[in-house]
């Protein structure tokens, strides 16, 4: 068994048993959990000493599995993701099957399909369902570029820290986060 697959079993169980992750994103180190699992969200806002009112990003694997968690993709949705040259979370206003710990206080929820980044991949696939991903940093720091970046704070009141990439200095940033209307309107909220 490689160890990337190793990885992938280990995080995933962790995270089916409502723990946090620590783990690569398609962007940048970050704590994660089941982001059907309202306890688990509920403990990353305390382990990032977060408002509750702040909204999660979610990672999906697939636009399938994006469809079971917001009503209605406007017209022209996949184009514009295969269109995307680097990560980008939108902004849907029309969730649902989520709990409300992941949405904004608005009503919207913010998700990112991942499918450039392999770990990142095969571990939604694998849990089935999204997974909370935010930075691995104290709300108001960096977001940690590198394993290296993160805090031994964050590391220590996380259930588990995965080991894939750790050595890595990649150039990474965080996501473009774009709001997309039902209309198919769309807003760019961070470049």
């Amino acid at each position: 068994m490689s160890q990337l697959v190793k990885e992938i079993q280990a995080a995933e169980e962790e995270v089916l048993l409502g723990n946090i992750i620590l783990y690569p994103t398609d962007t940048v180190w970050g704590i994660g959990c089941d982001a059907e699992n309202a306890a688990a969200v509920r403990k990353i806002f305390k382990i990032k000493e977060r408002e509750e009112s702040k909204a999660m990003i979610l990672l999906v694997a697939d636009q399938e599995m994006l469809q079971r968690y917001v009503k209605k993709l406007p017209e022209g949705f996949e184009e514009l993701v295969k269109r995307q040259e680097r990560p980008t979370t939108y902004v849907f206003s029309e969730p649902q099957n989520l709990p409300t710990e992941v949405l904004a206080e608005d009503g919207t929820v913010a998700i990112r399909m991942v499918q450039q980044d392999e770990f990142c991949h095969r571990l939604i696939r694998q849990v089935g369902r999204p997974i909370v991903s935010t930075s691995a940093n104290i709300s108001g720091e960096s977001s940690p570029k590198t394993f290296a970046d993160v805090s031994d704070e964050v590391k220590q009141r996380v259930d588990f820290v995965v080991n894939w990439r750790r050595d890595e200095d990649m150039a990474s940033r965080p996501s473009r986060i774009m709001k997309i209307e039902a209309d198919g309107r769309q807003q760019i909220l961070r470049e």
